[in-house]
């Protein structure tokens, strides 16, 4: 190194120093014992903010429900004041809820996507879009039993699929497919209201006209915004003027925006997903300008790269340790070990059951597992100590783990 010789001198510690960092212990000791034993009577304005945007539970109550299409239902949810929830817990636009099901003796947990602002919820209301698919385990329990005046429990809100001006451009390319507008709605609903300051070209997939969700809602959004929104409809099964044809590519992309000035937010199905990851890969885009809502449940599992064909349609056992108990229970290849374990009544913990939030972090003592490489969410330190998150982990011969036990709310 070339340059001006710096001189640094170190003061020694004197006899002073030494003693006051002797005292330190002792001195503490003394002011415990010399506090007070009465409660502390209201929590640090800090503590109180925290828990008032990450509440353990929120208390809701079903206050509307409207019918978007044929098969997809809004709910407005309220904040039941006399169960505790005085006011909704304020969120980004993006992120989602936590909802918790007693269905069949069984506990479940079901991420829902906020269809709603957050202005909104500091106006006392969230909103959120389900659709009825079938087989749908929740969904269907949702249609059936979700009327005004249900009671609902969800938790606070949770997930990264928010724009962060730190790390995206302020030209999001959103990336929609079904019931993945959801939380696009929400973002255009922001930037009309003044909470987000971007501009939002919105791609969304349908295979019909007559199964687009909020298409009143989202053209409305586009006319108010003054340019700052566009929609872009694209149909997969009609041929409609004035709306794309077929699947979202890398090419229809390029139609309407400039890729080099912009970041891109997905949320869709499975299939869509698996789609688009070969298309945007044409657009060799940086990899922190790409962004993916969770899906959710992975379906068949089976049918993607690595999974051991030997291993498919089979059924295996998995010794569970949770706290003091440990019961056998069933795992079939097909499924998580996260729906194994609710299937057997055990209600471990979990939140975005797509192996992103660690919610469910397990430690695998014995057997072999698959898990998706492009939802393994684990940290290095998990994947060289056998923790896995079974929310994605699939059985692959008899296995032994420890769950977390639910923590009572």
């Amino acid at each position: 190194m070339t340059g001006d010789r710096i001189n640094i001198k170190i003061k020694p510690l004197g006899i002073l120093d030494l003693l006051a960092f002797k005292n330190l212990v002792p001195g503490r000791k003394k002011r415990i014992q010399k506090a007070p034993a009465t409660v502390i009577g209201s929590l640090q304005p800090v503590n109180a903010l925290a828990c008032k945007l990450h509440p353990a539970v929120q208390h809701l109550i079903v206050g509307e429900v409207r019918e978007e299409t044929g098969d997809v239902r809004t709910y407005r949810l309220l904040p039941h004041k006399e169960k505790g929830t005085e006011q909704l817990a304020y969120f980004r636009p993006g992120q989602y809820l936590s909802f918790t099901f007693e269905v069949e003796g069984a506990t479940v947990t079901r991420p829902y996507s906020i269809s709603s602002s957050p202005q909104e919820a500091l106006a006392g209301y969230y909103e959120i879009t389900v659709k009825r698919s079938d087989g749908g385990f929740i969904s269907n329990y949702i249609w059936n039993n979700w009327t005004v005046g249900s009671e609902v429990e969800a938790g606070g809100p949770e997930g990264q699929f928010y724009y962060d001006n730190l790390r995206d451009r302020r030209h999001i390319v959103g990336i929609a497919g079904g019931s993945g507008i959801t939380p696009f709605r929400s973002m255009a609903k922001s930037i009309l209201e003044g909470d987000l300051d971007i501009s939002l070209t919105l791609f969304y997939g349908s295979n019909r006209k007559d199964e687009i969700i909020f298409k009143d809602d989202l053209a409305a959004l586009q006319a108010a915004s003054g340019g700052r929104i566009k929609v872009v409809h694209v149909l997969a099964e009609e041929k409609v003027e004035g709306f794309e044809h077929g699947f979202i590519t890398a090419g229809l992309l390029k139609k309407y925006v400039d890729l080099d000035s912009c970041s891109i937010f997905i949320c869709g199905p499975q299939a869509m997903y698996e789609h688009l990851d070969s298309e945007l890969a044409k657009l060799e885009m940086r990899r922190k300008f790409i962004r993916k809502e969770v899906f959710g449940e992975i379906k068949n599992v089976e049918r993607l790269s690595g999974y051991p064909a030997e291993a498919a349609g089979k059924n295996f056992k998995m010794l569970v340790h949770m706290g003091k108990r440990t019961v056998e229970i069933d795992a079939a290849a097909g499924e998580s070990l996260l729906v194994a374990l609710e299937r057997a009544g055990l209600c471990p913990p979990s939140v975005c059951r797509s192996g992103s939030c660690g919610v469910c972090r397990s430690l695998l003592i014995k057997g072999d597992v698959f898990i998706p490489a492009d939802v393994d969410g684990r940290r290095q330190a998990d994947k060289k100590f056998g923790y896995i998150h079974p929310c994605v982990t699939f059985p692959l011969g008899n296995l032994e783990i420890v769950v977390p036990r639910r923590k009572v709310r």
